[in-house]
């Protein structure tokens, strides 16, 4: 091996070690590993829209003011799913609180339904229900782990990317930009949204986007 190839291998070597260290493979493992923990988000979410149809069903059992806000909830599922999210809107901050605020709203719509729906004996005891409710907390609570996990990998990214040395890589090679994590809308709002459906006869609400709003009682939901 003559010095002018030994120089040219110490130079090659020296230059992956640097754009190594610069994240030039961290940077794009961590943003492809934050998109799919948000596909896993929109699957938990797109699984609890498809869980409200099957409410129309059980609040025909239910008085004119459950169906008043069924409506509202099938709206609410219908402007959830309009807002669609890909993986280049991951940055930004207007369509990411678009999308976390439609959920919002489907949650509360959701926890004010199942409450009111805890008034009415005979319609907690309809196995259809009892199955419903099952589904929906089985659902929340994937949401509640995919959010988590997205949180996390978005983290990860972001701290790779404003950290030096791959920081340089991010900004010359990438022209990386932080991804925005799912966070509260409303102020007090929890992280994830969930529906408290404890089958203890008292009434149940949403937890996390509307935590302050008083749960109906059973002589409201009777008027």
């Amino acid at each position: 091996m003559t010095f002018t190839t030994l120089r040219r291998t110490v130079v090659v070597a020296m230059a992956a070690i640097g754009l190594s260290a610069c994240g030039i493979n961290s940077i794009p493992t961590k943003e492809e590993t934050a998109k799919a923990r948000w596909a896993d988000v929109e699957a938990a979410f797109q699984e609890r829209a498809n869980l409200v149809p099957n409410l129309a069903e059980v609040a025909k059992g239910a008085a004119e003011q459950e169906r008043g806000i069924l409506t509202d909830v099938i709206e609410a599922r219908a402007k959830a799913t309009s807002v669609q999210i890909n993986a280049d809107d991951l940055t930004d901050p207007a369509k990411m609180a678009e999308y976390q605020a439609a959920q919002n709203q489907l949650s509360s719509g959701l926890g004010r339904l199942l409450a009111n729906f805890e008034a009415y004996p005979d319609l907690k005891s309809i196995t259809n229900y009892q199955m419903l409710q099952g589904q929906l907390e089985g659902v929340e609570n994937k949401v509640r782990i995919s959010i988590r996990d997205y949180n996390e990998a978005v983290r990860d990214y972001n701290t790779e990317i404003r950290t030096f040395p791959s920081a340089i890589g991010a900004n010359v090679i990438y022209g990386a930009k932080p991804i925005v994590p799912y966070k509260a809308v409303t102020a007090g709002a929890e992280v994830a949204p969930t529906l408290d459906m404890t089958p203890s006869g008292s009434a149940t609400r949403a937890t996390g986007a509307n935590d302050n709003a008083p749960a109906p009682t059973a002589s409201a939901a009777n008027q």
